[in-house]
C-alpha cells in the first residue's frame, strides 16, 4: 500500500513538473527596450517559425510552441513577411501579429519638388532627403538613353541640351521605401510621373497636334510660363505671349533662360547677364531655347497648350505685392507699363 502511494505521488510530481515545463515554456522572455526584427518567408514551416522565434529570443522553447501549434491548428494562418517585435511580448501576441500580417512599415523616403525646380535643384533637394549622392542624380538627368518610359523618349538628342531630362521629371511630393532605393529609381519614378500626370489632361495629344508643337518644344513652352507666372489665370495669357512672339520671329527676351544659366540666381539682372552667349540666353537667340529650363506644374502645361489668345507682346510685373503682370500690345504702351509698374514700387 505504501509503495502504491509512493508510485501515485511520483506520478502526480512528474505530471506537475511537465505542467510547470510546459507551463514555464510559454512565458514570455524578459522584457527588453530594443526591437527585434525577423522574417517569416513564404511557405514556411510552423516548425521552422518557431525555430526562428527561439533563435530570435522572443520565446523560451520552441518545442512547446510547436506542439501548442499542433494541438490548436493556429499555425496554419501565419503570414509571411518582415515583422518586428519587442522581446517580452507574449507568445500569443506574436501569433496573432503574424496571423493579421502586421508587418513592420517600410521605412520610407520622403522629398517634395516644388513646381519650377531645376533639375540642379532637385538633385540637391533629394540628396539631403535621401543621402544619395547629388552627383549621382545629375549625371542621370544627362543620360539620354537606357529609359523605357514614352515621355523620355521625345527628348531630341541636342549636345545644347543642358540636362537632357530637364522639365521631365514630375514637381510633386514622393514617398518611396529606403530599402533598395536608388538614383535610377528615383529618377524613373518621376519620369513616370509626368506619363500619369499628363493623363490627366482629356485627350492632350490631339490638343498638342492641334497645337502645331512638338512635345518637347510644348514642355520647354510650360517651363518658361512656370519660371514667369506666379498667379494661376495669367498662365494662359503669358503662353499666349510667347506664342505671338514667335509668331512675329520676334526674340522672346524672357529673364528666367538667363537666369538658368547662372550658377545662382539673381533678384536683378544686369545688362551683362543678358549678354551671355548661350542658345538659352533668349534676349540674343531668336526662338525657344534648346529644351525647358524647369520642371513645369501640370496648369503650365495645360496653358502651354491652350493659350489665351490675344494681341499681347509684351509683359511686366507689376511692382505693387501682387506677382501679377501688366500686358501690352506695343513696344510703346509697354514701356509706359514699365513706369506704372515702378511707381507701384515708390508707393509701397
Amino acid at each position: 500500500m505504501k509503495k502504491l502511494a509512493i508510485a501515485a505521488l511520483a506520478l502526480i510530481l512528474i505530471a506537475g513538473g511537465a505542467a510547470f515545463y510546459v507551463w514555464n515554456g510559454l512565458q514570455p522572455v524578459q522584457s527588453s527596450d530594443a526591437p527585434v526584427e525577423f522574417t517569416v518567408e513564404p511557405g514556411m514551416s510552423t516548425s521552422s517559425i518557431a525555430d526562428l522565434l527561439e533563435d530570435k529570443g522572443l520565446i523560451k522553447n520552441a518545442l512547446i510552441l510547436k506542439g501548442y501549434l499542433k494541438l490548436t491548428n493556429e499555425g496554419s494562418r501565419l503570414m509571411a513577411g518582415t515583422y518586428e517585435a519587442m522581446p517580452g511580448t507574449p507568445f500569443q501576441d506574436l501569433l496573432t501579429m503574424m496571423n493579421n500580417g502586421e508587418v513592420k512599415p517600410e521605412e520610407m523616403v520622403r522629398f517634395t519638388i516644388p513646381e519650377g525646380f531645376t533639375v540642379a535643384q532637385m538633385a540637391e533637394k533629394i540628396s539631403e532627403e535621401s543621402g544619395i549622392d547629388e552627383k549621382e542624380i545629375l549625371d542621370l538627368a544627362d543620360q539620354s538613353s537606357g529609359w523605357d518610359i514614352p515621355v523620355a523618349a521625345e527628348i531630341p538628342e541636342d549636345p545644347e541640351l543642358k540636362h537632357h531630362l530637364e522639365g521631365y521629371l514630375f514637381p510633386a511630393t514622393y514617398e518611396l521605401p529606403k530599402k533598395d532605393l536608388s538614383a535610377k529609381g528615383i529618377v524613373e519614378t518621376m519620369l513616370q510621373e509626368t506619363e500619369k500626370r499628363l493623363e490627366e489632361i482629356p485627350n492632350w495629344e490631339e490638343q498638342l497636334k492641334a497645337r502645331g508643337v512638338t512635345f518637347h518644344e510644348l514642355m520647354t513652352i510650360a517651363s518658361l510660363v512656370e519660371r514667369e507666372v506666379v498667379v494661376d489665370h495669367e498662365r494662359p495669357l503669358v503662353a499666349g505671349v510667347i506664342y505671338n512672339r514667335l509668331e512675329q520671329d520676334m526674340k522672346l527676351e524672357i529673364d528666367a533662360t538667363v537666369q538658368y544659366l547662372l550658377d545662382k540666381p539673381k533678384e536683378r539682372l544686369l545688362y551683362a547677364d543678358l549678354e551671355v552667349k548661350s542658345p538659352y540666353n533668349t534676349y540674343r537667340q531668336k526662338g525657344l531655347p534648346p529644351g525647358p529650363i524647369a520642371s513645369p506644374s501640370l496648369e503650365s502645361i495645360k496653358a502651354a497648350l491652350n493659350p489665351e489668345k490675344s494681341d499681347y507682346l509684351f509683359y511686366v510685373t507689376k511692382k505693387d505685392g501682387t506677382q501679377e503682370h501688366l500686358f501690352a500690345k506695343t513696344y510703346k504702351e509697354h514701356l509706359k507699363n514699365i513706369e506704372k509698374s515702378k511707381k507701384m514700387g515708390q508707393q509701397e
